[in-house]
């Protein structure tokens, strides 16, 4: 059973991507299927176009966030952080376009694990609304 007790908002350890490219701010929560993570918009973000975070940027903040679950469960068994790449997005549904300032709420659940492959579900929101959702299909680099 996987539990965390407080976010953790050194985030860097806990995932494989470095700056400019880190699309999470804090891991809020991690559970055995469920993690959470947290993310301030700001204005030099790479996603940011016209005050807005576009697609690109929303399904690397859900990749990321459970890069950082991964990372976490890792860090716990004090094994290494390993590289996942997004092998397929599926239904991804944006209803709203998070802007500059908005702090968003990501959600994952781990639906599938299959040997180095993990199926996804994520969701973000943003002051309780939901802006969009995707599922992915994420494979893991062996060492």
């Amino acid at each position: 059973m996987i539990k965390m007790n407080t976010p953790e908002e050194n985030i860097l350890p806990l995932i494989p991507q470095r700056p400019p490219f880190v699309m999470i701010d804090k891991l809020l929560f991690c559970g055995d299927t469920t993690s959470r993570s947290g993310l301030l918009i700001r204005d030099d973000n790479i996603f940011v176009e016209n005050g807005e975070f576009r697609e690109p940027g929303l399904v690397e903040n859900i990749a990321q966030t459970a890069a950082a679950r991964a990372g976490y469960i890792s860090q716990m068994e004090n094994k290494p952080v390993l590289i996942g790449y997004i092998g397929s997005i599926k239904n991804l549904e944006v209803y709203s376009f998070p802007k500059t300032g908005d702090e968003l709420v990501t959600e994952i659940t781990i639906e599938n694990q299959i040997f180095d492959v993990t199926l996804i579900s994520g969701k973000i929101s943003c002051d309780g609304m939901l802006l969009a959702q995707c599922e992915l299909k994420i494979f893991i680099k062996n060492q």
